[in-house]
């Protein structure tokens, strides 16, 4: 069955059927690796692989292969059945790309024009959902596509079809895949969130607006008291919208310089945290819920966490993550926001999670393993990234299939990090 896709660059952009794709993916589909979304399938940056190794040789673990043609961009990876998915900047197209898990390049899909302002280059990582790939650009182009083939399904500008403006420097979010719905957040003076069914893009239902541009965050889904909520970051405030009938809930006040609200927030046991960098700090909200209704009030508020978006694990009652201001890496308890450490490490950076371990990614291209645990920043081991990406090193690393994979501009790595 002829089901490879590969990216013509001439005046038109087509799709050209090859084979092989589909049998290789089917037998690998059943017990894949998966990441299929950004941070991850709870979204919540953790990976539960195990066995993993618990130090790195000098030079760092085995690069077992590096990619190039995938476009310029910040986003990040996601994985499933078999595919590595990414997205990026190539000559004035945002193109998706699927690779093997051996590094080839499977096919490639643009989806609108690129972004070439401020900070070119691609932001959300795409979606997957069962055999569906799910996309927004920074200039608004939603688009759904077979996810082995890459065949576009359905599409809509989100700008465009709820009135809504771009922000600065384009939108950003990661869209969320709500059982049957496809949550989106155009923000602007029609609606804040959006959900859209996913099998064909109709409107299922549209949020109040929040007086808000959308913010630079991907929305996440929350279950407190009966009640599910989608959570996100306008580019004012953070918000709460029922996740069934799209109610408004709440919209907390966070002004920012630039209105750079870009944190995906954290939910844990009714508590909501958000960050921001430019010294604005966390703060940590308390959801109440009665009946279909559902407020917030501040627990705490702390400078000593300004996520700028690298983005904040919780593990076992405490916050790791990196600053702005200054831009070292710390750690605080959940709870009372007080400050366990603080510690230069890589530098201001992006991390994820995995067997007991840190893994982050500073801004300038060093990586390093570091012990998950409050009493101190332990770098365990520590490497650099090969020479051949442009601009700061932003996409989040992931975990996934004994592999650590890191995006650089034009480049996706992936090392070997399965114990011996």
């Amino acid at each position: 069955m002829n089901a490879l896709y590969a990216l013509t660059r001439q005046a038109l952009w087509t799709i050209v059927p090859c084979a092989g794709l589909w049998i290789t993916s089917v037998l690998v589909a059943a017990d894949a690796p998966s990441w299929p979304r950004f941070h991850g399938p709870r979204g919540d940056n953790r990976s539960t692989e195990t066995g993993l190794l618990r130090e790195w040789p000098d030079g760092g673990p085995r690069l077992l292969w590096t990619a190039k043609g995938i476009g310029e961009g910040f986003a990040s990876v996601a994985i499933a059945a078999g595919l590595v998915y990414t997205d990026g900047n190539i000559d004035d197209r945002t193109v998706i790309t699927a690779l093997d898990l051996e590094g080839n390049i499977r096919w490639q899909v643009p989806n609108g024009k690129a972004w070439t302002g401020s900070q070119p280059g691609a932001r959300g990582t795409p979606t997957i959902d069962g055999d569906r790939l799910y996309h927004e650009s920074p200039l608004g182009e939603l688009a759904c596509l077979d996810a082995q083939t890459g065949k576009h399904l359905w599409g809509l500008n989100i700008l465009e079809e709820f009135g809504a403006k771009n922000t600065t420097w384009a939108l950003a979010e990661s869209l969320l895949v709500d059982g049957e719905h496809l949550i989106c957040c155009p923000g602007g003076p029609r609606t804040a969130v959006v959900a859209l069914d996913k099998r064909t893009g109709r409107i299922v239902w549209k949020s109040p607006s929040a007086g808000d541009l959308a913010g630079y965050a991907s929305p996440v889904l929350a279950r407190h008291d009966g009640l599910r909520i989608i959570l996100t970051m306008t580019s004012r405030a953070v918000i709460g919208v029922d996740a069934d009938s799209g109610e408004l809930l709440w919209r907390h006040e966070h002004v920012t310089p630039f209105d750079e609200n870009i944190f995906t927030p954290i939910f844990h046991d009714g508590w909501v945290l958000v960050s921001t960098g430019h010294r604005v700090g966390s703060v940590m909200l308390k959801v109440t819920v009665s009946g279909k209704k559902a407020s917030v009030e501040e627990v705490w508020r702390s400078t000593d966490l300004d996520n700028h978006h690298g983005g904040v694990v919780l593990l076992d009652g405490y916050l790791y993550g990196s600053c702005w201001s200054p831009p070292w890496w710390t750690c605080l308890d959940w709870k009372t926001g007080t400050k366990m450490y603080e510690d230069r490490g890589v530098g201001k950076g992006s991390l994820t999670f995995a067997d007991g371990m840190l893994y982050t990614l500073g801004e300038q291209g060093a990586m390093a393993l570091v012990e998950a645990a409050p009493s101190g920043h332990r770098t365990i081991s520590q490497f650099r990234l090969p020479a051949g990406g442009e601009g700061p090193v932003w996409a989040h690393p992931v975990v996934c299939g004994g592999r650590l994979y890191i995006r650089h501009g034009d480049f996706l790595y992936a090392y070997d990090i399965k114990g011996r």
